[in-house]
């Protein structure tokens, strides 16, 4: 007999956790289950294991709203996270509702049934290959957790020495001593060269174009001096609050002013750097939020070009030799071992194919509605964060949404709830971040539309109202 719940929930890593609280917190009668493919919870932070792994947003607002974060650290560690994100578990008693090993392949709504389908991938540890259900809450990201993404290097073959990707990051790799070529400028790069040049014997940082990078304390002084005056929850809430309007003024001022935030930006690492700053490595081909910034902890990447343990080149790479690389400028890059921080693969919803009534959807051309829901997909919703903010506060808002819809469509005796596009709206892409791993899965991502709901906000204030306030009645949601 097939199990049958009220929600399933994809995923089981910050988002997914969230989901469940939310759910069992405002809906307390349905009952739910949350479907992980991995052996254990945790998500990204479970998943990652490479040296230095840190949060890329401060942790105020990328941890939970209703479990504070209590560590006086802002920036804080993966394995601090992810025990975070264990305790939270325990604590509500989510931990118990986690089925892993479930790895969802195929999900077929049933209009007659008006029920959920949930295929799951045959292996040793699950006794069900199906289960059913009225709703399904994707919270499984968006990327590709079997691998990341390395481009053809040319003559790559010819290297001696190592070449590993972060996502699949062998724990026994010893580099103390070893010469480091680290290729990427994003958070993965910049985490992993402060930390790497602390053993290595020399660390390069070839980028092809630089990103912003601006420093944080890791500490944040002014939320510790909150916990210290007032209520733990007061004292998150303030620090919270804090962090959501700097990070959102941040980001406004940026594209209002994107030369003199280019010049900010720019300073910042020229008075930490000292004599070894270079401008060219400093200075992006494209605007400030054309791509997500980069943030580093109390200076670590400029302290460490600053004493000449990193070196940071600007160039192409030319070849990969037996000894490393050489670059179009000439040069060669020696190295005994070679890092491709070059990127994420996207992944929607794990892969998964989602059916109506047994015949496959094509997701690229329905709709996000609110950043929440998929036009024509019935009784479906999915966890996304900001790119220009928290993972987190994105999520937690769609939460609050989705057990608005749950509630009211209880209140209505209704079963079935489904977005419906307006045709006459245009269609965009639904990512506007010019990122190269945003561009390469521009045909595989839904749309969004250029008018409200339809148009997905990278707001926190204007999701705020509308997700957690506004009305769950809009023309465009169909009941029955």
């Amino acid at each position: 007999m097939i199990k049958k719940y009220d929600v399933v929930i994809v995923g089981a890593g910050l988002s997914g956790i969230g989901a469940a609280y939310h759910i069992q917190d405002k809906c307390p009668g349905k009952t739910f289950t949350i479907l992980e493919a991995r052996g254990s919870m945790g998500g990204t932070w479970d998943l990652f294991k490479y040296p230095g792994i840190r949060s890329d947003s401060d942790m105020y607002t990328l941890g939970f709203s209703f479990n504070p974060w209590k560590d006086p650290k802002a920036i804080a560690d993966g394995p601090a996270i992810l025990s975070y994100i264990k305790d939270t578990a325990r604590k509500f008693g989510i931990d118990e509702k986690i089925q892993y090993h479930h790895k969802v392949v195929n999900a077929d709504w049933s209009s007659e049934e008006e029920v959920w389908t949930i295929t799951i991938e045959d292996n040793e540890h699950i006794e069900d290959s199906q289960i059913q259900c009225n709703f399904l809450f994707m919270c499984s990201g968006y990327y590709c957790y079997e691998s990341g993404y390395t481009p053809a290097f040319p003559n790559s073959e010819a290297f001696k020495g190592r070449i590993l990707h972060p996502q699949k990051w062998d724990a026994s790799l010893d580099y103390t001593d070893k010469n480091v070529v680290i290729i990427g400028s994003g958070a993965t790069a910049v985490t992993l060269v402060p930390e790497m040049s602390k053993r290595a014997r020399k660390v390069t940082m070839l980028q092809r174009s630089p990103s912003y990078i601006m420093n944080l304390p890791r500490e944040d002084a002014v939320a510790n001096f909150f916990k210290k005056i007032l209520p733990a929850k007061v004292a998150h809430s303030f620090a919270r609050w804090k962090n959501i309007l700097m990070s959102m003024f941040l980001y406004n001022i940026s594209k209002k002013r994107p030369k003199r935030m280019r010049n900010w930006y720019k300073k910042q690492a020229k008075t930490a750097i000292g004599e070894r700053y270079n401008d060219a490595d400093f200075d992006p081909k494209y605007d400030p939020w054309d791509q997500r910034l980069c943030l580093i902890p109390d200076n670590d990447l400029f302290d460490a070009v600053r004493d000449g343990s990193v070196d940071i080149v600007t160039d192409t790479i030319e070849q990969f030799t037996p000894e490393g690389i050489q670059v179009s400028s000439g040069k060669l890059l020696p190295a005994d071992i070679i890092v491709t921080a070059t990127g994420l693969k996207i992944k929607m919803f794990g892969g998964m194919q989602i059916q109506k009534d047994g015949q496959t959807m094509d997701l690229t051309q329905e709709h996000a509605y609110r950043g929440v829901m998929l036009s024509n997909i019935p009784n479906f919703a999915f966890a996304v964060g900001y790119t220009n903010a928290s993972w987190t506060l994105k999520c937690d808002l769609n939460c609050h949404f989705v057990t608005r819809i749950l509630n009211h469509m209880d209140a209505q005796g209704v079963r079935v709830c489904v977005p419906r596009f307006d045709a006459s709206i245009e269609s965009e892409d639904l990512l506007d971040l010019t990122s190269s791993y945003v561009q390469r899965a521009k045909d595989i991502l839904p749309k969004q539309g250029t008018k409200v709901p339809w148009k997905v906000h990278q707001n926190y204030l204007k999701d705020r109202r509308s997700l957690k306030y506004g009305t769950v009645k809009g023309k465009e949601l169909e009941y029955k």
